[in-house]
């Protein structure tokens, strides 16, 4: 599953953005254990009231395997790691590393 965030959201985006992805998710065929990337470069920190709705909307959201967020925001990468702690997390400065590390488990050699 790929997102990518191209803004703050407020309190009140969250429930809509969260009943979209869940629809979206279902829709598209994903299953527990997927592969999420988090592109969040071009949205840095979110509002503190946000952040509460996120987890209020996102409890019991299928568990993915591995997640990859991209930012090179400090302040952001600080934000995910606190409001973020699954250990199959990761945060990278490019998409393109983070969905090397998302599907390098899944390379079979020729």
């Amino acid at each position: 599953m790929d997102v990518a965030w191209h803004r703050y959201f407020s309190a009140e985006d969250v429930g809509p953005y969260a009943e979209a992805c869940k629809a979206r998710f279902g829709a598209e065929g994903f299953q527990p254990g997927y592969l999420l990337r988090m592109d969040m470069s071009d949205s840095a920190v979110q509002p503190q009231d946000a952040l509460a709705m996120f987890r209020t909307h996102f409890d019991g959201f299928p568990r993915a395997r591995r997640i990859a967020v991209v930012t090179s925001s400090a302040i952001a990468r600080l934000q995910v790691r606190r409001e973020m702690t699954q250990s199959y997390l990761r945060i990278f400065d490019s998409a393109d590393a983070a969905l090397a590390w998302l599907t390098e488990d899944r390379c079979v050699p020729a």
